[in-house]
């Protein structure tokens, strides 16, 4: 909206035509989403309190968590509202790659709001059903996998790019190219879910996974750029750095609130959702596989969950009697029983997370 303003002022008065810088307006992005969350964040703890929409903890977890009981939920529907207005604001709304991250985001957000909103209100434990949850998800990223092979202009942007070589590209037909991006979606959507256990432990790994995708996508939407790096270019890719700076200025405010000790927790309407934002723009610009290392904290979070339900029901089918390789999962928990206070994993996941980000920001010169 303010880019089609500033657009029409250029035409009389030169210096707003600075606002077709697309750098210009991921940094206001940034900057807009973080104020927005920021001034809105106390007046929504208020109200999520004033209605009790408290989180309930599990009983067979950490004892530490259970004076968490009644914190404020579903804070992540506040991230929402700040990175949607902020992309409205500052996006160019004629580009299709804006609009489809909006609607990836906001549906998702939509399938946690109605099972966090079951979860607190309706006191039904189990909120939306898993093959409810699982419909919606797969849904939305089929969508957007077929809108993407739909669009794609030329093979390359259909390619499974691998991370350190050059010319190393696995081509995907079109079945195997939706159901990659399916496998994206919607596991990144569910592995930040998982991860977000402790206070603060998600949302800053979202933040650094989605500043480095917000340069990924300014030079996949740049001729010489994409060149001179060797990746493919896809036009009007660059847009979506407004979008990811959004999504880094509303999480950075939202850790305001979320720091240990929380005030508010995110709730499946914000992890599903930003995962999904995450698992969608990488998509687009073509780099799913340095998601993978960059968002390597979510991994081995949604791969401990797997591993400890799969040798649980396999050993009790074996031997009668279900063992666990963990002493709790998701991952952050084992550490925890193991003795690390709740600050220790949260800032230790992060600068993994850190590392992990820089090494996927290294692959776009190292090929």
């Amino acid at each position: 909206m303010l880019l089609a303003l500033a657009q029409w002022l250029a035409q009389d008065i030169r210096a707003f035509s600075v606002f077709n810088y697309i750098t210009l307006r991921a940094v206001l992005s940034a900057m807009t989403a973080l104020f927005i969350t920021f001034m809105l964040g106390p007046y929504m703890i208020r109200k999520l309190t004033a209605y009790k929409i408290g989180q309930s903890v599990r009983s067979d977890g950490p004892q530490t968590h259970l004076i968490k009981a009644g914190t404020p939920t579903m804070g992540g529907a506040l991230i929402l509202v700040a990175v949607g207005i902020t992309t409205l604001l500052w996006g160019d709304l004629r580009n299709q790659y804006v609009w489809l991250v909006l609607l990836s985001t906001l549906g998702f957000g939509a399938i946690g709001w109605v099972d966090d909103y079951r979860k607190v209100v309706h006191r039904n434990p189990k909120g939306l059903s898993a093959r409810a949850k699982m419909a919606g998800q797969s849904v939305i990223a089929l969508i957007v996998g077929i809108y993407l092979l739909q669009h794609a202009t030329t093979p390359a942007h259909t390619d499974l790019i691998v991370p350190f070589f050059k010319t190393v590209a696995i081509p995907l037909g079109g079945f195997a190219f939706v159901v990659l991006c399916y496998l994206v979606i919607v596991g990144s959507s569910n592995a930040v879910n998982l991860t977000d256990g402790l206070d603060g432990l998600a949302i800053m790994p979202v933040v650094m996974v989605s500043s480095a995708l917000a340069i990924f996508a300014y030079v996949t939407g740049r001729v010489d750029f994409s060149a001179y790096l060797g990746i493919p270019y896809i036009q009007g890719a660059s847009e979506l750095a407004v979008f990811c700076a959004a999504i880094a200025g509303a999480g950075l405010a939202f850790l305001w609130f979320n720091a240990y000790p929380a005030e508010v927790f995110m709730g499946d309407v914000g992890a599903l959702a930003l995962g999904a934002a995450l698992g969608t723009v990488a998509m687009i610009v073509r780099q799913e596989l340095v998601l993978f290392i960059m968002g390597g904290v979510f991994v081995v979070e949604a791969v401990s969950v797997m591993l400890q339900v799969s040798y649980f029901k396999y050993t009790k089918f074996r031997f009668g009697a279900g063992k666990r390789i963990l002493l709790m999962a998701p991952l952050h928990h084992h550490f925890e029983q193991k003795g690390w206070k709740e600050t220790q994993v949260v800032v230790r996941f992060w600068i993994i997370t850190m590392m992990l980000v820089l090494i996927g920001l290294a692959t776009l010169k190292l090929r």
